[in-house]
């Protein structure tokens, strides 16, 4: 039975190939060959996937990225496709689900929303509640620099509250939509914000996400 993070790993593969390595992203000012590498070194390498999130390992982790940037395009594809070697921690289907579920997601809206005429996709009610999900249990850490009060909302008045404090900023929308938002997409995400004008200006600025 098909898992939601193997759907969007090869919605993910298949929007890389259609594009092209040169297409641009909205992750870090990379391409897709630049999107593709990271993909494949967080779940190929983890001794320089680590990098990513541990500042005294950043130089190692950015030396394997630029060592698999190099490879060929259609190699990090299928490498995508395939999914992570048997020893790969992520080999593992429940922590594949837990772990790359949000990744690829996410990964293929920096992809899908980069490009000149994209657009949205329709998500079942079944996914959209996995992405809530996965956003409640995320709100506090991707919300943590918000500058203001941020609250996420969904339009049958479940909330998440990602960061306390005062002017306080509402962001309503789709799970898919607040989750990019909080993962410090907020330009591309399709959202209505109520607040304080100044607040919203804040957040929609600020460095959310990991």
């Amino acid at each position: 039975m098909s898992t939601h993070a193997k759907r969007e790993r090869l919605l993910l593969a298949d929007l890389l190939e259609a594009v092209g390595p040169e297409a641009p992203t909205l992750c870090h000012g990379w391409t897709a060959r630049d999107l593709a590498a990271h993909v494949v070194v967080r779940e190929r390498r983890p001794d320089a996937a680590a990098g990513i999130v541990i500042g005294p390992l950043k130089s190692r982790s950015e030396r394997v990225l630029a060592e698999f940037t190099g490879k060929p395009y259609e190699e990090l594809i299928q490498l995508i496709r395939t999914g992570p070697p048997k020893m790969s921690p992520f080999g593992l289907k429940q922590l594949d689900e837990v772990a790359n579920t949000v990744e690829f997601y996410v990964h293929t809206e920096d992809v899908r929303r980069a490009q000149r005429e994209w657009t949205p996709r329709e998500l079942d009610p079944v996914f959209s509640d996995v992405l809530w999900s996965r956003t409640e249990k995320a709100a506090r850490m991707l919300g943590r620099k918000a500058p203001v009060g941020l609250v996420l909302r969904r339009p049958n008045g479940q909330t998440a509250v990602a960061h306390k404090g005062t002017p306080v900023v509402t962001v309503t929308g789709d799970p898919g939509e607040l989750l990019l938002f909080a993962f410090g997409r907020q330009a591309a995400a399709r959202v209505e914000l109520e607040g304080d004008q100044d607040a919203i200006g804040r957040v929609t600025t600020a460095q959310l996400g990991m």
